[in-house]
């Protein structure tokens, strides 16, 4: 695969990475704010901040080049970019809930004493997420070129 597909594959593993950084720093923070899955106790941020690293790091290496040995036993990776671009709409749904919640929740921001609502966090994360979104499904649904292998 060259040209025009492969620049939008590559496009999606950065944008993906991009996507990936907000959501592991963002989420590690409010595990130290005792929020989130497993928030306040002392053994999840060590836990999710190495099991973080995995689609962090994987999913764009995936999505950068083919690689024979994936594509060989696990699925293409075009089907492996639509697949993650359904989690991300998924993922973006459940932002976008959160987003349109009016709980008043609040956290202290990381770069001082201000309380950010999860209504304006959840915002910023889903124009994240809905970035690295057009940017996968973009490459997933992208026209074949001709000569190119399946």
């Amino acid at each position: 695969m060259t040209g025009a597909v492969d620049g939008r594959f590559r496009a999606a593993a950065v944008g993906y990475l991009a996507y990936g950084l907000v959501y592991y720093v963002g989420g590690l923070y409010l595990i130290t704010q005792g929020v989130g899955v497993m928030g306040g106790r002392r053994g999840s941020l060590t836990f999710w901040a190495v099991a973080g690293l995995l689609p962090l790091l994987l999913i764009p290496f995936l999505l950068w080049a083919r690689r024979r040995w994936f594509e060989r036993w696990v699925v293409t990776r075009r089907d492996f970019a639509r697949l993650v671009a359904i989690f991300l709409t998924f993922r973006a749904l459940k932002v976008g809930e959160t987003a349109l919640n009016t709980d008043g929740a609040a956290v202290a921001a990381p770069w001082g004493g201000v309380l950010m609502t999860f209504q304006t966090g959840a915002a910023l994360f889903l124009v994240v997420t809905l970035a690295a979104l057009v940017l996968v499904a973009r490459a997933a649904w992208a026209a074949e070129e001709r000569g190119e292998a399946p």
